[in-house]
């Protein structure tokens, strides 16, 4: 595989390869809000969280286990928020997403953004063939953000997850590369 550019830059953010100097920032924009929709970020969240969260994914990075960047303001050059691609699987050719943003900039398109130039990245540069996205029932936000960018609903794993003291239903979103490219020609 040819050395990949681990930074895309996109109108109103641009995606990065994460830095410890990051880990205030992350600290900062993690909230219970964002962490209920989530199956693996702790709560209370504390800093140590973030740099042990940066290290576990610039390791995945150099092993192209998974490819996670921050998504910073172009304006600011701050990270307020995280997209990867997890659970690479080389031979069948898919990944799966997962994204988060700091409260305060929900309701921006900044999240729509960073999916599409992560699935640019997959699809072009990875040459991925599937991205799939499993999202809390009643996240309605992160459906609209992944419906938005070429998902199709794929499936529900009834009460299949335990959290914050009831059983949740989880929704399989999936987007394959021929129709990101019908939906990205140009």
């Amino acid at each position: 595989m040819v050395k990949l550019k681990l930074e895309i830059e996109g109108d109103k953010i641009k995606l990065r390869k994460l830095k410890l100097s990051d880990a205030d920032n992350i600290y900062k924009n993690m909230s219970k809000e964002i962490v209920r929709w989530t199956t693996n970020i702790p709560w209370p969240y504390k800093k140590e969280n973030a740099v042990k969260f940066i290290r576990k994914s610039n390791y995945g990075i150099k092993k192209k286990k998974e490819f996670v960047f921050g998504i910073v303001l172009k304006e600011a050059d701050e990270v307020i928020g995280c997209i990867g691609l997890h659970k690479i699987n080389w031979k069948n050719k898919n990944a799966e997403l997962g994204y988060w943003l700091g409260k305060k900039y929900w309701g921006k398109g900044l999240t729509s953004e960073a999916v599409s130039l992560i699935l640019k990245f997959a699809f072009k540069n990875l040459k991925l063939h599937r991205i799939y996205a499993i999202v809390f029932e009643g996240n309605i936000a992160s459906r609209r953000v992944l419906e938005k960018n070429g998902f199709k609903l794929e499936g529900i794993s009834r009460e299949c997850s335990f959290r914050y003291g009831r059983w949740r239903n989880k929704l399989r979103f999936g987007i394959l590369k021929p129709k990101y490219e019908k939906l990205h020609r140009k």
